[in-house]
């Protein structure tokens, strides 16, 4: 019993130093709940976020104007294509105030290929979550929970990161 304890203690503190390792991610002390997440898809329609338990979720806040978002995108929407990730559903939400338009240019000079556009709706997200500014990653477990944040910009396609986001799929 006492070998079991060490052992699950290890395993424990090994995945905490294996997350503070990856830069600009925050992992929650405590797991937040929040009611009524929604949002607007590129043709205007409602999404709810509690449509998508069992799901790992990946909020990605951005907009056209935003550098750091523009360099993180590509790698944002390799991430969708990981087979190792294939609970991961992410949402790259506009919340510049652009239009579809520019929103369409942005992701067809980006090339990106795997990811929709959506929109925070009227009643903002970006308040609710309380952003402090853009890119901003919000990650949910498959209870709908939020367990993590990306403040600022990363490499979706770090290694690291995702060997650490697998153990969530």
């Amino acid at each position: 019993m006492r070998f079991l304890i060490i052992l699950i203690f290890l395993i424990f503190n090994s995945f905490a130093i294996e997350a503070s390792d990856i830069k600009n991610l925050v992992i929650n002390k405590d797991l937040k709940k929040y009611e009524d997440l929604t949002f607007l898809d590129d043709q205007n329609n409602q999404i709810d976020l509690s449509d998508y338990k069992g799901n790992l979720i990946l909020l990605n806040f951005w907009a056209t104007w935003c550098a750091p978002c523009k360099e993180e995108m590509p790698s944002l929407d390799l991430l969708q294509n990981q087979e190792n990730l294939d609970k991961l559903k992410i949402f790259p939400i506009n919340i510049g105030q652009d239009n579809l338009e520019n929103s369409l240019k942005f992701f067809e000079d980006l090339k990106i290929k795997n990811l929709k556009i959506y929109f925070d709706s009227p009643i903002t997200l970006a308040k609710k979550f309380g952003l402090r500014g853009i890119p901003t990653s919000i990650i949910f477990n498959k209870d709908g929970l939020e367990f993590a944040r990306i403040i600022g910009s990363i490499d979706f396609n770090d290694q690291k990161f995702i060997d650490w986001l697998a153990n969530y799929n």
